[in-house]
């Protein structure tokens, strides 16, 4: 309750501090409306009313009975149910993963009357963890897709070198060995009853179709589109294929409820605050704030590329353990692109750095991620209270080995 109330502060601040910058003049008015991001916006708008249907069709809980029955023993049913949510989040929101996930573990504990705990805290950051892997897995990946100017598939192979995405999924793999050797005492056999049943693919084929028509756009030759569509193409896939979804379930059910209870699945506090940090980022930008920032980090590093990257990847780890890494990474992306200018390089190696950082790093703490924050949600719920030290046993290995994997492959990649 303290995260959501905390969250909501942010938003109440980040609008505050937007009109504050316009009545000021710092943020002329009449630039306010272009300042804000109306792709980053219907992105991530359109994707939560699709995964919404997603998550209604039962899908998710069928592949995770799937995979349940292919596991011989706890243990390998929490690892695999923890990689399976990363999969899962690289394409949709992490708190949504956590959400359809999660409780499948907790029925495994109860079934076998163990503690659902550290399950829950191994999905909660493994679906974390895949966030910055792809251009729609998380709210910071489409700040900087949007920022770097980079399509779906730039996050797998970007100008004829391997993407983010490989850093990510090294680290992965470099995580679960962690998860491994945490519950490698959890023999015990499960079985699972019950298989869910789903009787509707059409969500499954909607959000298949987002990812497939990213793909797609992302290969559409310059001038193909207009200006103002080729800036906004992502968001209008997004958008268009959810408003499909909702007309296709308004006909099924002839009720016009059905509009107002999608509306109410969009996480209108992120937007809000995305809202108010594009303007407050333009008026800094206006200001000459960034360059001011950008050369205090060129000035404490001396001009040395590899301590500035250093320096971006764990002061993000650090602060994105304790604030929300969306405002952070909004504010930082221009900042890492300003330094880049100053250094006469490229910014990618930055704007990796930067995203491999904040995005993993909140991973560390019970309240630096929403996905952990929602993971503890289902556990209060169940009568379990989750202690600092108990996550910290799990998260803290666990992200320091996919940090310190990413940020080693980041800079022999892109240094």
């Amino acid at each position: 309750m303290y995260c959501y109330y905390h969250f909501q502060n942010t938003v109440h601040i980040a609008l505050a501090s937007a009109a504050i910058y316009v009545i000021l003049g710092i943020m002329p008015y009449n630039e306010v409306f272009g300042a804000i991001d109306w792709n980053v916006i219907m992105m991530i708008a359109g994707t939560m009313i699709v995964v919404n249907l997603f998550i209604e069709s039962k899908m998710p809980s069928l592949l995770a009975d799937v995979i349940i029955d292919k596991t011989p023993n706890v243990k390998w049913a929490i690892i695999s149910l923890s990689l399976f949510a990363g999969v899962i989040s690289a394409f949709i929101d992490n708190v949504a993963t956590v959400l359809m996930i999660a409780p499948v573990a907790v029925t495994i504990a109860k079934k076998l009357k163990i503690s659902p705990v550290p399950s829950v805290i191994a999905i909660s950051i493994a679906s974390n963890l895949q966030g910055a892997s792809t251009l729609v897995g998380d709210t910071t990946s489409i700040l900087l897709g949007t920022h770097a100017n980079m399509d779906f598939m730039d996050f797998f192979v970007f100008k004829g070198r391997p993407g983010i995405f490989w850093a990510v999924e090294l680290g992965a793999i470099a995580s679960t060995f962690i998860l491994i050797f945490v519950f490698r005492k959890e023999k015990q056999p499960v079985n699972n009853s019950e298989r869910t049943v789903v009787t509707d693919y059409f969500p499954t084929m909607l959000l298949l179709g987002i990812i497939i028509l990213l793909i797609t756009a992302s290969f559409l030759p310059e001038g193909f589109l207009t200006d103002t569509i080729n800036s906004h193409k992502n968001g209008l896939i997004c958008v268009v294929l959810a408003i499909i979804g909702l007309v296709r379930k308004l006909i099924q059910t002839k009720r016009l409820d059905v509009i107002s209870s999608a509306a109410k699945e969009v996480d209108y506090d992120t937007i809000l605050l995305l809202t108010g940090l594009f303007v407050i980022i333009g008026g800094i930008t206006e200001a000459g704030l960034v360059d001011d920032i950008s050369k205090i980090f060129v000035n404490i590093s001396n001009g040395n590329v590899f301590l500035i990257y250093t320096l971006i990847v764990w002061a993000s780890v650090l602060f994105s353990a304790f604030i929300d890494n969306i405002p952070y990474v909004a504010t930082m992306l221009p900042v890492t692109q300003q330094i880049s200018a100053g250094l006469g390089i490229e910014p990618y190696l930055l704007f990796f750095g930067l995203l491999i950082g904040a995005t993993l790093g909140g991973n560390i703490t019970p309240i630096g991620a929403s996905a952990n924050i929602s993971g503890q949600g289902i556990l209060r719920k169940e009568g379990y209270e989750v202690s600092a030290p108990t996550f910290m046993k799990i998260s803290v290995p666990f992200t320091l080995s996919a940090v310190v994997t990413g940020y080693i492959l980041i800079w022999l990649i892109w240094s």
